[in-house]
C-alpha cells in the first residue's frame, strides 16, 4: 500500500502541470533543432535503417513540426490528452528504434537534438523511459483549467471593464 502523502504527490495535478511544461519544452527544443536542418535529420533517420527510404524525407520534414505543435498544445493545456498520447507514442517508437540498433551494434547518433547528436545507448533508453513515465502521469492525473474558469483569474469586474472599453 502506498502511503497517502506519496500517493497525493504522485497523483497531484500540480506535478502534472510541471511535467507537462517540462515535456513540452523538451520536445520544443528537440523540434527547433531539427526544423532548420531537414536534410541532416533525414540522414539521422536513414541511419537507423528501419524506415523505408521513400518515407525518410517526408518524416524528416513532418516529424519535427508534429513535435513542435504537440509540445505547444501540451504546454498551454489545449488538447493535452491527445498531445500526451502522441508524445508517448513517439517516445515508444524512439526507444524501439534505439533498442533495435543497439542490438545490431550500429554506432549511430540518436538525431534527437542537433546535427551531431549523442550516440545511442542505455542512457538514451532510460531518458526516454523516464519521459514515458512522466507522460503516463500527465495522462492520468492532469486536469487542465477549462477556458470558462479562466474568468476567475482575470477578475470578477473584467466584464464591466470590457464593456466600458467597447466603442459606442
Amino acid at each position: 500500500m502506498i502511503p497517502p502523502l506519496i500517493k497525493r504527490t504522485i497523483t497531484s495535478e500540480y506535478l502534472s502541470f510541471g511535467l507537462r511544461v517540462c515535456l513540452g519544452y523538451f520536445f520544443i527544443y528537440a523540434s527547433l533543432s531539427k526544423i532548420p536542418y531537414p536534410a541532416q535529420f533525414a540522414e539521422a533517420i536513414a541511419n537507423y535503417r528501419l524506415i523505408p527510404y521513400v518515407f525518410v524525407n517526408l518524416g524528416a520534414v513532418i516529424l519535427p513540426w508534429i513535435e513542435l505543435v504537440t509540445s505547444l498544445f501540451l504546454i498551454i493545456g489545449f488538447k493535452s490528452r491527445s498531445s500526451i498520447i502522441l508524445i508517448g507514442l513517439l517516445l515508444i517508437i524512439f526507444n524501439i528504434m534505439i533498442l533495435v540498433n543497439m542490438y545490431r551494434g550500429a554506432p549511430i547518433s540518436c538525431g534527437c537534438y542537433d546535427i551531431v547528436g549523442e550516440p545511442i545507448g542505455w542512457k538514451k533508453v532510460l531518458e526516454n523511459a523516464l519521459m514515458l513515465i512522466f507522460s503516463v502521469q500527465v495522462y492520468y492525473c492532469d486536469k487542465p483549467v477549462p477556458l470558462h474558469r479562466l474568468k476567475s483569474f482575470i477578475g470578477a469586474g473584467s466584464g464591466q471593464w470590457l464593456a466600458a472599453m467597447r466603442p459606442k
